[in-house]
C-alpha cells in the first residue's frame, strides 16, 4: 500500500484537528515504528493574567522561598494539585 504524505501544519491545533479526523495508518507504516523517548519535551505553555490580592502573591512568594521554588512554579504546582482533588 503506497503511503500518503503528511502535511505540514502551521499550528499544533491544526496538526491536532488533522490527527482526529484522518486515519493514521493511511500515512504511517506503524509495523516500523520504534519507541521513542522524549526526557526533555516541556508541554507548551500559554501566558495569562491573573488578579491576586498582594496580600497573596506576598504569601505564595514566602512559600515559594521556604520551599526553594519560583513562585510562580508554586502557583502550578498548587493549581495541578487542585485540579487532581476535583477528579
Amino acid at each position: 500500500m503506497r503511503l500518503k504524505k503528511i502535511p505540514d501544519f502551521k499550528t499544533e491545533d491544526e496538526e491536532r484537528e488533522f490527527w482526529a479526523r484522518e486515519d493514521s495508518t493511511q500515512y504511517l507504516d506503524w509495523k516500523k515504528a520504534e519507541r521513542a523517548s522524549f526526557v526533555d519535551l516541556r508541554p507548551t505553555t500559554k501566558s495569562i493574567s491573573i488578579r491576586l490580592p498582594i496580600y497573596l502573591i506576598e504569601d505564595l512568594k514566602r512559600l515559594a522561598h521556604k520551599m526553594d521554588v519560583p513562585y510562580q512554579s508554586l502557583i502550578k504546582m498548587l493549581l495541578v494539585e487542585g485540579l487532581k482533588k476535583q477528579g
